[in-house]
């Protein structure tokens, strides 16, 4: 080994150990004051920023984290606060709503307790009679309105809602005479009855009449608002179910299928009434005259139509249909049995004497009653299918709606053997057996 290396050896050991051991002692009183002399040296100075021993990310971090807190500590105190107002707002809601409820049901039973009175007529004046006039086509509001107005009921929502309950509330139109200490259930029976209406119309329809014809007369009468309706079920199907003696196998041929079963008679009608019901009347009266035993005008026992019909062997639809040529030709009851040989005698033995047709001026323009009558556009071109002129046999219905007089002609005609037969101007007839005679008997009829 060197000699002089291991002398620095030596020497830098030394010297290090001479710095490790190395101490500097500073009084405590001197280190106090030297830092207060700094501090009022520098005192102008800018002060260092402090030294953290966080990084800008840490920091981030930690206000991230502290102002979730911050959110969750508020939102909490929402929730709570929230929670105290929905208390307070439902204690509010109870209230109202009870408040509410104890004044409806006072109003409630106000209602019903007064609407009941009313209902059984308790609180209603003394029993009088006040007329009341319910419109065409009335709604409940309408009735309601009229009958509190004239003091036969005083509450009309209550009425109105009793009517609604018992499903009744239709009416028909029409002038009553009523009592103010009925029941709601009694006003209501009553009004339903048309025989309780007042405005009442004797109407007398004439024997001979067509449909279109009694139509106009009920119309200008009052009993009708209009045609229409009239004679659109006189020509369809809406009876027949109700009255069987209407359903036939030509109907489709017919222009009014109800032709000859409106019987004429006087009748009371309301005013302006339903067709239905008009046309139901009549119906109904024809069934009775028919089916049941009758006085007859020149018959000393009663005659029952259709059980005599039934034994001569004639269809009562082609009854109706020889009755009623009988009323438009004929000038007279009289004069009827003889017309009514003579449709008879042709209709059995006229091609005997060349005598094909029936040749009845009251079967060429049916269903109108003269060429004038025709509507001026069809009036050219018009050609009836009951013209029996054109057509062999009888029509393929009645052309009007005969009386009983014709009817009783049509089944006990004279024993004659008339095949021809014409009137003057005053109605006065002439009956032949052969042309010649006839054209002789137009010669004095005043006819050629």
């Amino acid at each position: 080994m060197d000699i002089n290396s291991y002398e620095e050896r030596s020497a830098r050991k030394a010297r290090e150990e001479k710095v490790k051991n190395f101490h500097v002692h500073i009084d405590q009183d001197d280190l106090a004051v030297g830092e207060r002399y700094r501090q009022l040296e520098n005192l102008d100075e800018p002060q260092p920023e402090p030294i953290s021993s966080f990084s800008d990310d840490d920091v981030r971090k930690q206000m991230k984290k502290s102002s979730r807190n911050q959110a969750k500590v508020e939102l909490k105190a929402a929730k709570k606060q929230q929670k105290y107002i929905d208390r307070q707002n439902r204690r509010t809601f109870r209230f109202i709503w009870w408040t509410s409820v104890a004044i409806i049901g006072a109003m409630i039973a106000v209602f019903v307790l007064v609407g009941v009175n009313d209902m059984l007529a308790v609180s209603r004046p003394a029993d009088k009679k006040v007329s009341i006039s319910i419109p065409e086509n009335p709604t409940l509001h309408d009735v309601s309105t009229e009958l509190k107005k004239k003091g036969v009921i005083t509450e009309q929502s209550f009425f109105e809602t009793y009517a609604k309950l018992t499903k009744n509330e239709e009416f028909s139109q029409g002038e009553y005479k009523i009592n103010t200490n009925l029941d709601y259930e009694a006003i209501i029976n009553y009004l339903a009855l048309m025989t309780n209406r007042t405005d009442t119309i004797n109407i007398t329809i004439p024997e001979g009449l067509n449909v279109q014809e009694t139509a106009a007369l009920l119309v200008k009468k009052g009993v009708l608002s209009g045609e229409d309706r009239f004679l659109e079920l006189c020509n369809s199907t809406y009876f027949d179910e109700d009255y069987k003696f209407l359903v036939h196998k030509n109907d489709n041929k017919r222009y009014y299928k109800l032709e000859g079963y409106l019987f004429p008679d006087t009748y009371v009608c309301y005013t302006n009434e339903r067709p239905e019901l008009t046309i139901t009347r009549m119906l109904d009266n024809y069934e009775n005259r028919i089916t049941t035993s009758q006085y007859v005008e020149g018959y000393k026992k009663p005659v029952n139509i259709k059980k005599i019909a039934k034994k001569k062997k004639i269809s009562m639809d082609k009854l109706l249909t020889i009755a009623s040529v009988i009323q438009a030709e004929a000038a007279s009851t009289e004069d009827m049995y003889n017309v009514s040989s003579v449709i008879y005698n042709r209709l059995s033995r006229g091609a005997q004497s060349d005598v094909y047709r029936l040749e009845l001026d009251s079967t060429r323009y049916y269903p109108y009653r003269k060429k004038s009558k025709i509507p001026a556009d069809e009036r050219k071109s018009f050609k009836s299918s009951y013209n029996t002129y054109k057509k062999k046999g009888l029509p393929p219905g009645p052309i009007c709606n005969p009386g009983m007089q014709a009817i009783m002609a049509a089944l006990y005609p004279n024993d004659t053997s008339y095949l021809y037969f014409c009137h003057d101007k005053d109605g006065t007839p002439y009956y032949s057996d052969n042309f010649e005679s006839h054209r002789y008997n137009l010669q004095l009829a005043g006819l050629l």
